[in-house]
């Protein structure tokens, strides 16, 4: 059946080509500031000039680097079986990370997330059909702040079968995170095979990569897990205000750090993303549901497709404080948009207050956004000529097609079904059941999901040396214990 996909571009492809030639030009002329030493010495060994610690990168560089990024990148989920591909317009959904807050539902209030919430949140996750690809969105405060990175990604392996798209706090917590992944997979070769996780790597505007996060790029590249970068300009603030020279220092940031991970391995997976956002001059504020922040993000996801790249970021998100009309407002708006332009992986379902808290039943609520916007992008299938006409003929004659061959054939595939937690009964049905809004519906699911437990337990003997590496990791970083895996 022939399908026009709906799309949204805002740049026309003389306006990408004039972007990215600006940045080529930042770059070559002003350069970046590089903290890291194994980075500093991959750009002298490339020839490129340095002074006072930026490093000049010229148009070749750029270009040859760019060469060796794959345009296409699977990722597969706890069991082997792929579950991500990004690249081309494919469109997929994660809840991003890393909040410091969750959204209690007893109180209606933030509060600080513990390891059971992190559980609770991959279970959720688990049950969001709409949402392809789990994160270690939160930052439990029961667990020592020096291992939560290797302790986050352990809890979302033992809860949940879905890929982990997740990052470092610390430069020695790599190897141990990998090895985690390695556990999983059996080897470091079977891993390569198929990636599990994705790790965000952020360069600091403007131009720059610290010591922490050029390392992490680094060891994601010679590893050869997906390193996704994440680009966070700030107009007004840590970028020029208005929105075209946001994304032109967006690409510039980018580019610097495909040169950095490419030089390291040349052809390993590399995400061209972001978490940039428009300024509110009022209170200093950072909004992501702001529509020139959604803006900025489908512009340069327009200029990482032109350079060949899959894409990233973070939209389908709100700045409420609480689950209500502002966060299905912000959160609808930025998911649909996302999927419109194509981006391969979106952050931030499930998330509230400028990314830093998670709300598990604005998360349950954001899968259905997630799965109206994943509708919209497959079109409208444009049959034969004469189906039309011949089926009004037997509606005429029969008075309904409830019960007709063609309705029953199509009616799952063309009608997307809501979840629970989306209200389309008549009003009498409603109000007999207890006439809730949706806000206490998905609570009232969410429960339902944490009573069953943890959904995707992996087999002992896998759960068993997954405890095993992080026990040995915390006793090596002098814990005597961490809270409960199971």
């Amino acid at each position: 059946m022939d399908t026009i996909r709906p799309r949204l571009e805002l740049f026309t492809t003389d306006h990408l080509e004039g972007i990215v030639t600006d940045a080529l030009r930042i770059l070559e002329t002003i350069g970046v500031l590089v903290e890291n030493d194994d980075a500093r010495l991959l750009l002298r060994d490339a020839g490129t000039k340095e002074r006072e610690g930026r490093f000049a990168l010229t148009e070749d560089l750029l270009h040859r680097t760019l060469a060796t990024c794959p345009p296409r990148i699977v990722v597969c989920d706890r069991d082997g079986n792929q579950a991500l591909e990004l690249g081309g317009d494919a469109v997929h959904f994660d809840p991003g990370s890393a909040a410091l807050h969750i959204l209690d539902p007893d109180t209606n209030r933030r509060r600080a997330p513990a390891s059971t919430d992190l559980a609770h949140l991959a279970w959720v996750t688990q049950a969001c059909t709409n949402i392809a690809a789990q994160s270690t969105a939160l930052v439990p405060s029961d667990v020592p702040e020096p291992i939560g990175d290797r302790y986050r990604l352990v809890v979302a392996l033992l809860n949940s079968t879905k890929p982990v798209v997740t990052g470092t706090f610390a430069k020695d917590a790599f190897a141990v995170m990998r090895d985690l992944l390695v556990t999983v997979r059996g080897s470091a070769q079977a891993l390569r095979a198929k990636p599990l996780a994705i790790f965000d790597c952020c360069p600091s505007p403007p131009l720059k990569w610290s010591d922490l996060t050029c390392q992490a790029l680094i060891d994601c590249a010679r590893a050869d897990i997906p390193a996704e970068l994440v680009s966070m300009p700030l107009a007004g603030a840590t970028a020029p205000v208005t929105l075209r020279e946001m994304v032109v220092q967006h690409c510039a940031e980018n580019l610097s750090g495909v040169v950095i991970h490419q030089l390291a391995a040349p052809g390993a997976p590399i995400i061209w993303g972001g978490s940039p956002s428009a300024f509110d001059m009022r209170f200093g504020t950072t909004p992501m549901g702001a529509i020139e922040t959604m803006m900025v993000d489908v512009g340069y996801a327009q200029v990482g497709k032109r350079l060949g790249l899959p894409t990233h970021a973070y939209m389908g998100l709100s700045d409420a404080k609480l689950v209500d009309c502002q966060s299905g407002l912000e959160s609808g708006l930025g998911a649909v948009l996302a999927a419109l332009g194509g981006i391969n992986m979106v952050s931030g379902p499930g998330m509230l207050d400028f990314e830093s808290c998670q709300s598990l039943e604005k998360l349950l609520l954001d899968n259905e956004v997630c799965g109206m916007a994943l509708r919209l992008i497959r079109g409208i299938g444009h049959g034969s000529a004469d189906q039309a006409v011949e089926l009004v003929r037997q509606l005429v004659e029969l008075g309904s097609l409830l019960g007709h061959p063609h309705t029953r054939a199509n009616f799952r595939a063309e009608l997307l079904t809501a979840g629970p937690v989306i209200e389309r009964r008549t009003y009498e049905a409603w109000e007999s059941t207890g006439g809730l809004d949706a806000a206490a519906r998905a609570r009232a699911e969410v429960a339902r999901i944490v009573a069953r437990g943890n959904p995707a337990p992996p087999a002992d003997p896998l759960a068993e040396e997954l405890e095993r590496v992080i026990n040995a990791e915390a006793h090596r970083m002098g814990y005597s214990a961490l809270p409960p895996l199971r």
